[in-house]
């Protein structure tokens, strides 16, 4: 099983980008799906979240209302759109899969993570 983020990149404050996560070796469509990130410093933390194969979705305080994280079964895909991005939003990416009920925003709840995608909001 993979997991690979890819969009990434550097970014002014006030500019959008879209991160992507595909994954291999298993179908993720009825699973819960999940993105962290880690600034430079500071323990990783919950951003957004998926529920297993309905359309819940949760949000940290700080990306509610400038994320969106949707999932496309077809492409076996989780995305994370991200606008209004804040130099506070400078972190390596990480997206991370949910096999089990648990707390969908605690890491130990997760089972497979990517390796990660660096964002640089320049201010």
């Amino acid at each position: 099983v993979q997991l690979q983020a890819s969009g990434g990149g550097l970014v002014q404050a006030g500019g959008s980008l879209r991160l992507s996560c595909a994954a291999s070796g298993r179908t993720f469509s009825s699973y819960g799906m999940g993105w962290f990130r880690q600034a430079p410093g500071k323990e990783r933390e919950f951003v957004a979240g998926l529920g297993f194969s309905g359309g819940d979705t949760y949000y940290a305080d700080s990306a509610r209302g400038r994320f969106t994280i949707s999932r496309d079964n077809a492409k076996n895909t989780v995305s994370l759109q991200m606008n209004s991005l804040k130099p506070e939003d400078t972190a390596v990416y990480y997206c991370a899969v949910r096999l089990y009920s648990g707390y969908y925003s605690s890491e130990t709840s997760y089972d497979y993570w990517g390796q990660g995608t660096l964002v640089t909001v320049s201010s």
